[in-house]
């Protein structure tokens, strides 16, 4: 994760409380003051307690309000107008086009740094020692799910993933402490995924959760917690442009995994190609 002090708050921007978007507006807008002003200043100014800003500057990543002023002071470049975008009714295609790339770009790189390396090592452990993966995901999430079945049963790892709620209820009930649930939700609060999570702690299995929101249910419970960016606009839902963060952290433990259990996932990569070759000739 950098130090990128623009970028963190535009990460977590989506998941702060009303003080803390007060606090995230007011650097946005005035860098400076907090560059050359004192904490006790930008107390002043937001009407704040000089410990709700200190508190502030730890949950963006940072030891305090002065590990915060130099990596503002390190940013020479003012930030530009946000990247989201606001698409219009009288945007052409090209522009549209833009539009759209630029959110899923800016999508990616807030969801970097939402990332670090201990958690990243921990799931690609968790992954890597367990008997059976499964990968659960309701509606959206579903599709995320099948692609990682997609992915991962060319590693050697043993996958698994279903479409339907019912089959996945259903195989979470059958997993043991040997077991793996890689549990996928944008809002980390769907009824049916969350009980789905919950039927595989029943069992003992352990759990990674993929979501947007640190404070969901998912996020509280699962034992490794990645977390993804992105933001609402007024043609395309959170948790359509959160997809392509979820899509991006899958890729990032398969190839993990891939390297990790180099001469296990080459075999089963080989048997995967010639069952193919297989079926064209």
């Amino acid at each position: 994760m950098t130090n990128n002090c623009f970028n963190k708050i535009r990460s977590y921007y989506p998941r702060f409380s009303e003080k803390e978007k007060q606090i995230a507006d007011y650097i946005l807008k005035n860098p400076e003051k907090i560059v050359h002003g004192t904490i006790n200043e930008v107390a002043e100014d937001l009407g704040v307690a000089d410990a709700t800003v200190f508190r502030f500057c730890k949950r963006i990543g940072f030891k305090g309000y002065q590990a915060m002023k130099i990596a503002l002071a390190s940013e020479t470049n003012i930030p530009s107008k946000e990247i989201y975008e606001e698409i219009t009714e009288e945007d052409n295609e090209q522009e549209i086009t833009e539009k759209v790339f630029k959110s899923n770009i800016q999508t990616m790189e807030n969801t970097l740094q939402l990332l670090d390396r201990e958690t990243i090592k921990k799931a690609v452990e968790l992954i890597s020692t367990a008997d059976k993966v499964h990968f659960f995901g309701t509606g959206g999430s579903s599709i995320i799910a099948m692609d990682a079945f997609h992915k991962f049963v060319r590693t050697g790892v043993k996958a698994y993933a279903f479409t339907d709620s019912h089959f996945q209820l259903m195989a979470a009930s059958q997993l043991t402490p040997k077991d793996l649930a890689v549990v996928i939700s944008h809002s980390g609060t769907n009824s049916d995924t969350i009980n789905i999570l919950n039927v595989a702690l029943e069992n003992g299995a352990k759990t990674i959760g993929i979501t947007s929101f640190p404070k969901s249910p998912i996020s509280q419970k699962a034992d490794v917690v990645l977390l993804t960016s992105s933001e609402e606009t007024k043609y395309r839902s959170e948790a359509l442009a959160s997809r392509i963060a979820q899509l991006s952290i899958i890729d990032v433990l398969y190839v993990n995994i891939m390297i990790k259990n180099k001469e296990v996932s080459q075999e089963s990569l080989e048997k995967v190609r010639k069952a193919i070759l297989k079926t064209k000739i």
